[in-house]
């Protein structure tokens, strides 16, 4: 009878063996571990309700009850995945960022373009000496009075606005990067929760199975009731880690949608390669990155705009010329013979003297800008270089992590898992042991997805020159008035 008993726990032994078997992997040249795309799939197959009793000295005796897992992910499996550049697409389209910083690079063209109008010329009516009665006379006309500007004012006035607008689209192509890689930093981070998620339910198939051989073990016997209720702890705690885990894609893709500019995208499963994530070239990085970064150039852009800005107001100093010319009827009387003087014409110009008003604080004022400029760019390029060594450093580490999680970690524990599995088939370790070490396999597995969640991230950092905000709104520059040279009497400038 004893030997039934053990035959048929070793063939129930031997059915979970091969049942905990779900995910395996292939070996490539190099002691490197090939990994099978993941195919995600719902808990519906773990069991939800443990048959047997809890402690089979005691049956009446139960301690909690066992929930059923929810599936979560269970619409999301059943629409279209999701790709990167889809979501690219989206952002590039639907971002209101993007929008922003179009109409800024809008606005300074339409700044530079009415900053360059001439003034308009005015008309009116002049009378002089005009009497009524007998007497008659007076003269009546009108006049066209025009302000030209000298000193090349305007043109110096439509260069700010111009070099303005220059630095509005470097500021559109730097919101550009930001938003992309804001994208890209929530893909691969939703890319490796959704790789979490399958670990996790591939640990809850192993616990779920580990707590139904408990209670079979105890009907035939060969368990006593601290080993079934330890069992189902470690079943439920695998549920509580698998709803985690899904809970953390869920909000991983709600900030993806949220960064494409769609926040209200039905939840769907996402798709793409977390293998392989870029690689950086961190000895000339930092060259690289003074030479290329959209922050630093910008930056020197607007040094080139407050150049500008100096340059107009020393010219300002330079008066304009005022010019009237008019035609007039004198209908005074000319003696002896009576007869009206008639038509004549006047004309005047003036000039103001530029004794008080030389606009010499503006240019005060425009000099500490340019020295404020220089400045900005050191302090650009000193920001850069600080924030630049802890992502190296990260991503160094992460590469490191994920080479020897690759190529040392996991296909030892993948060994170790097989070794323990075929020793328990042929009666020479302990059911235990295999679980244990298919329980250590995984748990390395997720680690490794963490790894390669991080080590992206401090790629992505890297390569958009630590652009990756696609929400914040874009800086706009210099003057965003819409009230310059208004075409009305006493007009600013």
């Amino acid at each position: 009878m004893k030997s039934t008993v053990t035959a048929a726990v070793v063939a129930l032994f031997l059915g979970i063996g091969a049942r905990a078997q779900t995910h395996p992997h292939e070996s490539m040249p190099g002691g490197q571990m090939a990994y099978q795309p993941i195919e995600m799939r719902g808990p519906q197959d773990i069991p939800a309700n443990l048959s047997g009793v809890q402690e089979p000295e005691h049956p009446d005796q139960k301690t909690g009850s066992s929930p059923p897992v929810p599936d979560l992910l269970e619409a999301a499996r059943t629409a279209p995945a999701e790709s990167l550049e889809d979501f690219e697409a989206a952002a590039l389209k639907n971002n209101p960022t993007l929008k922003q910083a179009e109409a800024s690079a809008r606005l300074s063209a339409g700044l530079a373009r009415q900053a360059g109008l001439w003034p308009n010329p005015s008309i009116g009516y002049q009378g002089e000496q005009i009497r009524g009665g007998s007497f008659g006379g007076g003269e009546h006309g009108g006049f066209v009075e025009q302000n030209i500007l000298l000193g090349g004012k305007l043109g110096l006035r439509r260069n700010v606005f111009r070099e303005q607008q220059k630095e509005d689209e470097m500021g559109r192509q730097e919101q550009e990067l930001n938003v992309r890689g804001a994208v890209q930093l929530q893909f691969y981070a939703a890319l490796a929760q959704l790789r979490i998620v399958e670990v996790q339910r591939r640990l809850l198939h192993i616990a779920a199975d580990a707590a139904t051989t408990a209670h079979q073990l105890a009907n035939v016997g060969q368990a006593d009731a601290p080993d079934v209720l330890q069992a189902e702890v470690e079943a439920e705690q695998a549920k509580l880690e698998f709803v985690r885990a899904q809970r953390e894609y869920i909000q991983s893709f709600a900030q993806l949608a949220g960064v494409a500019g769609e926040p209200h995208m039905p939840l769907a499963l996402v798709k793409g390669d977390l293998d392989h994530p870029p690689v950086i070239d961190t000895d000339r990085y930092l060259e690289d990155l003074l030479q290329n970064s959209p922050s630093l150039k910008r930056a020197q852009q607007e040094a080139v705009r407050t150049g500008a800005e100096l340059a107009r107001d020393k010219r300002e100093a330079i008066p304009d010329l005022t010019v009237r010319a008019g035609v007039e009827q004198n209908r005074e009387r000319l003696e002896p013979s009576a007869r009206a003087v008639g038509v004549q014409s006047f004309a005047t110009a003036g000039i103001q003297i530029p004794i008080f008003n030389r606009n010499q604080g503006n240019v005060e004022a425009a000099k500490a800008q340019v020295e404020r400029g220089q400045a900005e760019i050191a302090r650009i390029r000193i920001q850069l270089m600080q924030a630049a060594q802890p992502l190296l450093q990260q991503y160094l580490i992460s590469r490191l992590e994920e080479e020897r999680y690759r190529t040392e970690l996991l296909p030892r524990a993948q060994r170790a898992y097989e070794l323990y599995l075929g020793k328990y088939r042929s009666m020479a370790a302990a059911y235990p042991e295999v679980i244990v070490s298919q329980r250590t396999l995984f748990q390395l597995e997720n680690s490794y997805a963490r790894t390669l969640g991080q080590l992206w991230t401090s790629a992505v950092q890297l390569q958009n020159y630590f652009l990756a905000d696609g929400i914040s709104a874009p800086s706009a520059s210099g003057n965003r008035s819409t009230q310059i040279n208004l075409p009305t009497a006493g007009a600013s400038e």
